[in-house]
């Protein structure tokens, strides 16, 4: 591969993150820029076979995500349906006008061709949309389910069309892929052996490009079809957000040679320029349409705005169906290049949109909110707390310790937060007050009740950036109380301090301190002595001091 393509592609990322848009539309515009030093897509097979093995990890990661539940619920299979089904009602009689008009592309165009370019034009990103919802940590949060759950199910579409394309039958064998339940547990044991580091990313790269794609691909279904299933199959296991993480990094880094090939397949002239901006300009329309479905479905107006937004673009896969009509003779081929600009400048458009959507959601929350119809969904409405004195936000092992300590020292009412459904429902079993909702998720902190007399919130949570994002939010409410929160590394302590958290409690110098006294209280007869030049507090006492204080403030 020519280094002029890495240097090329590294600098557009940068400069494209330095306007605060998404790498991914520098790549795209890398591509167009390597495309005019002739540079062309068909002289570098390898990056289409590495485009290919990133949407195919793509389409892997999202299936050890997805619960397979969420495909069943109405806002997703129905709305994502009646979302296709209106795009095409929408974009037929749209494009047969711009015929009439004179637009040349569209000249003599049949009913079918017409139908296959709405098809193409129907499907959102799932590439920007799982980006952007990562970018934003909002992966878990009901709008990123919403919006993932309705992308799936358009790459379920995009898939049944892809195979029926063919031309041919899956072979009889594909039937055999019905069994693939029944190994699980098989699968499962091995999934346990693998242990962690290179091994367990081997044995996600064998699960998602042999056992998934290749396997699938041999019984003559799409391959992203088996790499989507094979990681649902795997979502059940404990081990599958660790695999998740070890794969994420070869996922990005080969999705940049997806974005590179959508430049790489040609320049576009001035009049694909202009009907590309046309159907971009149809866009709105587009997220107006899943705006009114999903507040159909009684989801939020602010729920539905994001999904929306999210959803508001034109996909790969729409251009990947373009790219077979294209081969098959059913479209002509500078349809694939129109396409491929639309998608570009509609990424273009969303990144600053998706960015700047609760502004958009504060502006014209009023007329919004005509739209909601209740009862709300259940998933959607106000998280009722009650009153409590103590807030816990993190209920793991710390979490559910912390919140024991306090049941047995304080009075007043104490509640736990987790986003995990199955230790709610033990916590409760174990009669503590726990809610569901996720804390790293700004869902949470719009339907979350207010609690006047909450006096402390103990951060619990594993991950720094969810703690203090959660001083964020707290601030924002206007919390005037105490705050702790647990550290592994003294920087995080350091930084969350500065954004307002009163004490920290750093769990290494804690796991230390408590070990020391384990040992004391089991093994060793004679009290603990006091070394004279530690009789007094030291700097490395603050940490212990500083809880103690938390405590007798509350």
């Amino acid at each position: 591969m020519e280094p002029a393509i890495l240097i090329i592609t590294l600098l557009c990322g940068m400069l494209v993150s330095r306007v605060g848009l998404p790498p991914l539309i520098g790549y795209l515009v890398a591509g167009f820029v390597l495309f005019t030093f002739g540079i062309e897509d068909s002289s570098l097979p390898i990056l289409q076979q590495l485009a290919d093995l990133g949407v195919t990890l793509l389409l892997f990661s999202i299936g050890l995500k997805l619960d397979i539940k969420s495909l069943f619920k109405a806002e997703v299979w129905a709305g994502s349906s009646l979302h296709l089904i209106g795009s095409i009602l929408f974009f037929v009689p749209i494009l047969k006008l711009l015929g009439f008009l004179g637009i040349e592309q569209l000249n003599d165009f049949s009913i079918n061709q017409l139908m296959l370019v709405s098809f193409a034009l129907s499907f959102s990103s799932t590439v920007f949309a799982v980006k952007v919802l990562e970018d934003s940590g909002d992966m878990q949060s009901l709008y990123g389910r919403v919006a993932i759950g309705i992308l799936i199910m358009q790459d379920i579409f995009a898939v049944i069309f892809l195979t029926i394309s063919k031309g041919n039958i899956p072979s009889v064998w594909a039937f055999g892929l019905l069994l693939l339940p029944l190994v699980r547990p098989l699968i499962y044991k091995i999934f346990d052996r693998v242990g962690h580091g290179e091994m367990l990313v081997l044995f996600g790269l064998v699960m998602a490009l042999v056992v998934g794609a290749w396997l699938f691909e041999a019984v003559g279904l799409k391959p992203d079809l088996g790499a989507l299933i094979i990681g649902i199959l795997l979502a059940g296991h404990a081990k599958s957000s660790e695999l998740a993480k070890s794969i994420y990094f070869f996922k990005e880094l080969f999705l940049v040679a997806f974005f590179l090939t959508i430049g790489l397949n040609g320049l576009p002239t001035l009049a694909d320029i202009g009907l590309a901006a046309i159907l971009v300009a149809l866009v709105p329309v587009k997220i107006m349409m899943f705006l009114y479905l999903l507040t159909r479905f009684k989801l939020r107006s602010r729920t539905s705005l994001l999904a929306s937004f999210n959803l508001g673009n034109y996909s790969e896969f729409g251009l990947i169906v373009a790219a077979v009509a294209a081969y098959k003779g059913w479209l002509p081929a500078e349809w694939l290049i129109i396409i491929a600009v639309a998608l570009s400048i509609s990424f273009l458009f969303a990144a600053p949109l998706n960015n700047g959507v609760s502004k958009i959601y504060q502006r014209y929350q009023s007329w919004l909110s005509k739209l909601e119809r209740h009862p709300l969904h259940p998933e959607d409405r106000q998280i009722r707390i009650g009153n409590p004195r103590f807030l816990i936000l993190g209920m793991g092992r710390i979490g559910s310790g912390a919140y024991d300590e306090l049941r047995a020292k304080y009075t007043g009412e104490i509640l736990g937060i987790e986003h995990k459904q199955e230790l709610v429902d033990f916590h409760r079993s174990e009669g503590r007050n726990v809610v569901q909702g996720d804390a790293s998720d700004t869902d949470f902190w719009e339907k979350l009740e207010r609690a006047p007399h909450l006096e402390l919130v103990l951060l619990a949570m594993p991950h720094h950036a969810g703690n203090l994002f959660a001083v964020e939010q707290l601030q924002k409410l206007n919390y005037e109380g105490k705050i702790s929160a647990i550290v592994q590394y003294a920087e995080d302590g350091e930084s969350l301090k500065e954004s307002g958290v009163h004490t920290v409690y750093n769990l290494y110098e804690a796991a230390g301190a408590g070990f020391v006294d384990h040992v004391i209280h089991e093994l060793l007869d004679s009290p603990p002595e006091i070394v004279p030049e530690f009789a007094n507090a030291t700097p490395a006492d603050e940490q212990t001091i500083d809880v103690q204080q938390a405590k007798s403030t509350s």
